[in-house]
């Protein structure tokens, strides 16, 4: 049954997931869950068995947007979670053909120099070995993980177009990039009479609003969808301050960071409180509202984390508390330029 968090019970909620909804990515047809599976704990922090068994819950939930990237694993050109998830796909039972895979090239994966980067070379390289450790022939959507300053867009393209004729990649996704790279790389793929980028997965939640300046609009004006990850700015926005007093652990950073926005986190905590609800859910409710975006990024370690965050499922969240918490983690106020200007 769907449940909704409203404030005085004033306004009309915004439309919740009710259940699993998809939508489509960017201004393609491909159709994806609203919440995207992230694997970058599986191997250093999660088992493969328990990987396994959360990728399978996945499915049995709806979701069916699964993220990875080669350098995922902790072990340097091992590719330790792509591995992971080849071994998945090979028990069959229809697990390939369910999931919408995207996975990324950049990052270093060997010691020599054309083992990083973007340049056509290496993203010929990668992507086939990314296959090989995928057990698949073709990647869903494939993302340059970050900005290559040294690689110029028409290479990249050119190199994108190759491996999409060659059918080992459908679509072409960014990640990192700040607006004015993605009006640069999509007007290159104009040129080239390319699709060009379908999604960005940008580092954006309550916490981090920067997006909102430039690549939230740059990404609505293009048509790109926008996949934020650390939506949960890395569990300050999962109830943090309660399970630091349940007696749970942090590292040394993550409490530098509670300390720093202390006083946001006590107001965020008691206002989720207020309204009976878990601060996961609320931190995801809200993302899902916010123009361009189509799935945050959920990276459980354990079944229960993604059981948790698969409530923002069956969650509404109404207007009157989305103006609250803007008042707790306000944002740049407007878009660029009248965010520089008044």
């Amino acid at each position: 049954m769907r449940q909704s968090f409203p404030m005085h019970g004033s306004p009309a909620p915004v439309p919740s997931l009710g259940r699993v909804e998809y939508q489509q990515l960017g201004r393609t047809g491909l159709q994806v869950s609203r919440l995207c599976l992230g694997t970058m704990n599986f191997g250093p922090q999660t088992t493969e068995d328990d990987s396994h068994a959360i990728m399978d819950r996945a499915h049995e939930l709806g979701i069916n947007f699964f993220d990875t990237a080669n350098s995922y694993g902790g072990q340097k050109g091992e590719g330790v979670t792509e591995q992971i998830i080849g071994r998945w796909f090979a028990k069959g039972g229809g697990r390939r053909e369910r999931t919408v895979l995207a996975t990324k090239v950049y990052s270093i994966m060997g010691d020599w120099p054309n083992e990083r980067r973007l340049s056509a070379l290496n993203i010929r390289r990668a992507a086939d070995a990314s296959l090989k450790r995928l057990q698949t022939d073709y990647i869903d959507l494939y993302q340059a993980h970050h900005i290559d300053r040294y690689t110029p867009f028409d290479e990249f393209w050119e190199a994108m177009e190759v491996l999409r004729q060659q059918g080992k990649i459908l679509y072409v996704g960014s990640s990192n990039f700040a607006g004015w790279h993605l009006a640069k790389a999509q007007e290159a793929a104009r040129r080239r009479n390319f699709l060009g980028l379908v999604s960005e997965q940008a580092h954006y939640n309550l916490l981090n609003r920067l997006p909102e300046l430039e690549l939230l609009p740059a990404a609505d004006d293009y048509g790109i969808s926008v996949i934020p990850w650390s939506p949960l700015a890395g569990g300050l926005l999962s109830g943090v301050l309660k399970k630091l007093e349940r007696g749970r652990s942090g590292t040394d950073t993550m409490l530098a960071e509670v300390e720093k926005h202390r006083s946001k986190i006590e107001e965020y905590e008691a206002f989720c409180a207020e309204i009976g609800a878990d601060p996961t859910v609320v931190a995801l409710a809200w993302l899902l509202c916010q123009p361009a975006v189509a799935a945050p990024i959920v990276g459980p370690r354990t079944m229960a984390q993604l059981e948790g965050a698969n409530q923002v499922m069956h969650t509404g969240i109404d207007e009157d508390a989305l103006a609250r918490l803007d008042e707790i983690f306000p944002g740049p106020g407007h878009a660029a330029p009248e965010a520089y200007a008044w």
